[in-house]
């Protein structure tokens, strides 16, 4: 049997019908596919799916081990002690926290936090190796490596969550899928449009946004957000942001077709 994935956004009315059941739903899917007028959503293929499990589990074991040491830092403000190294974390913090004289039950917590940090440290090692192997010989991995503030394993992210890039009909269809466009509303002859509509992965916008954050001084992309300050002032800094992440994201889409293109 051939699958087909329907977009729940395409199939949304079924459920203000009044009359609803499996059964009926099948039929009209089944209606729709016969028509050719079935939304259909992408079904990754197989290496895509693994790369993802890999990509995204090493963002939980981060998200884990930054709170641990976020809770080691809210201990020490609870009992007044100040951190005077930039990383607490590193051999002069380690140093410093070692020779540290805490009370129970804070000298406890403190340990039992910075040994499960240790130990997702070596986790979030040994899943960066294999990101590293599975992606070994992917060229639009190295070829989004090129871009300003992508390093590898953003650039990891981006492959994973993006996978086929000959799927998007242009940046465009790119930046709408990734939930970076702003919500369209048309009546007649009023258009309104809002906020960005954020649909689609989160990874993807959460990637860019820390991609240009690494942007250096001077670069275009930079000259994008301070042209846009300039002319709204600094309460449109999310704006700015914005605009810079949907403009990376079309040379994110660049740099994979015309790598694509290469192979064929």
């Amino acid at each position: 049997a051939e699958v087909h994935l329907a977009h729940p956004l395409g199939v949304k009315a079924f459920s203000y019908r009044r009359v609803k059941n499996d059964e009926k739903d099948a039929g009209d899917l089944a209606d729709l596919l016969r028509m050719g007028r079935l939304p259909e959503a992408w079904i990754a293929p197989a290496e895509i799916r693994e790369l993802r499990e890999v990509t995204r589990y090493r963002i939980k074991l981060v998200r884990i081990r930054t709170s641990c040491k976020s809770q080691v830092h809210a201990v020490l403000a609870k009992l007044g002690i100040t951190v005077t190294c930039s990383d607490l974390f590193g051999v002069w913090g380690s140093t410093w926290l070692d020779g540290l004289e805490l009370g129970q039950p804070y000298a406890g917590k403190v340990a039992s936090l910075r040994t499960v940090a240790e130990a997702l440290t070596a986790e979030i090692a040994m899943l960066e190796a294999a990101i590293a192997a599975l992606l070994a010989e992917h060229d639009g991995y190295y070829a989004v490596q090129a871009l300003p503030g992508i390093g590898p394993l953003l650039a990891a992210v981006l492959v994973a969550e993006i996978g086929g890039i000959t799927r998007f009909g242009g940046p465009g269809q790119l930046c709408s899928w990734a939930g970076l466009t702003p919500r369209h509303r048309e009546s007649g002859t009023t258009v309104t449009r809002g906020h960005i509509t954020k649909q689609g992965p989160s990874l993807v916008r959460w990637a860019l946004i820390e991609a240009i954050q690494h942007v250096p001084a001077g670069h275009p992309l930079r000259k994008r957000k301070e042209d846009i300050l300039s002319r709204r002032g600094n309460g449109a800094r999310n704006i700015a942001k914005v605009a810079m992440a949907r403009k990376l994201l079309t040379w994110v889409y660049y740099a994979m077709r015309e790598i694509g293109r290469a192979h064929v």
